[in-house]
């Protein structure tokens, strides 16, 4: 039977809104109009495309409806696999631009680990939880005398000219940190062995420096300038006072076994064996693991059961 010429003119209406809106999304989808994923409406020759259609004459108005809607069913199966392919795409650039930050994050962290103190120091940091002061801690505060250790300076006939030589060959780093460069410079003389000099320069950082990440490591490295020289006392002194400032610091546990060592160099056992003890109660995933070696030699250097 005939279609009434209302209903076909109804459906193409419909039809023509339809395919608009198609090419309006596929505009909105990839501006432009790159013509790889969508023919345009206007050619180059300036003539109109308009709604693609078989050259052939349709039979009917509805065989030429049908035929339009199969292709407008094509058109959107095909954006939709291209926005999905798009989406995917932009998901899995997003998992390497973060991937990218995190690591750009973490190189600066394993770059400040590198001047550690010892090779054996080198290892990954345990977390600890955060308790309140121990018995054994309170202890601790009688070890040392109240006063800080000054830094050792020079001999008063000042140092020899192949000294000063030595010591002017040790550079100091030129980074965007200059905090870090001094803490950084420090460790260098430390590492060199020239102590007086390290400590000059580590204290200096300390002193300058109060709230930079790396005061532990300073505090710490100053304590061990002094006990290289064979100054356990001043020593002690620099690592009770990094490890009471902040338990939870990077360098807190080394120097609290470091200041059992001092109390051992000092043959004042007693005291070493709290600081042992404190050590082990403390920092129990340190002292069986980074520090395990150091902790296990200075308590053999010791008896603690009487």
């Amino acid at each position: 039977m005939p279609v009434p010429s209302m209903a076909q003119d109804n459906a193409e209406a419909r039809l023509r809104r339809a395919e608009a809106e198609i090419r309006a999304l596929q505009r909105a989808v990839f501006p432009g109009g790159d013509g790889r994923f969508f023919e345009p409406q206007i050619t180059a020759d300036g003539t109109s495309t308009g709604p693609t259609t078989s050259s052939a004459p349709s039979t009917t108005a509805v065989t030429d409806i049908l035929a339009r809607l199969d292709a407008i069913e094509l058109q959107l199966q095909r954006l939709t696999a291209l926005t999905e392919e798009n989406t995917n795409a932009l998901g899995l650039l997003g998992e390497r631009v973060t991937g990218l930050e995190a690591r750009a994050v973490e190189a600066p962290m394993i770059a400040a680990e590198t001047p550690v103190d010892t090779p054996a120091e080198m290892g990954s940091d345990e977390g600890e939880d955060e308790d309140q002061p121990s018995a054994a801690e309170s202890n601790l505060a009688a070890m040392t005398g109240a006063s800080e250790a000054e830094t050792q300076a020079p001999a008063a006939n000042g140092p020899s000219p192949e000294r000063l030589a030595a010591v002017q060959e040790i550079t100091k780093p030129q980074t965007d940190d200059p905090a870090d460069d001094e803490y950084s410079y420090g460790f260098r003389l430390w590492n060199a062995g020239f102590y007086p000099e390290a400590r000059q320069q580590l204290a200096s950082y300390v002193e300058q420096h109060p709230d930079h990440f790396r005061v532990t490591y300073g505090r710490n490295l100053l304590g061990r300038a002094f006990l290289d020289d064979g100054m356990p006392e001043e020593a002690a002194r620099w690592f009770l006072r990094n490890y009471q400032a902040d338990r939870t610091a990077r360098r807190a546990p080394d120097s609290l076994l470091y200041l059992a060592e001092s109390m051992i160099a000092m043959g004042d056992t007693r005291r070493a064996c709290i600081a042992l003890a404190e050590f082990g109660d403390t920092y129990p995933a340190v002292a069986t693991g980074r520090l395990a070696d150091q902790y296990e030699s200075n308590r053999r250097r010791v008896n603690c059961e009487g």
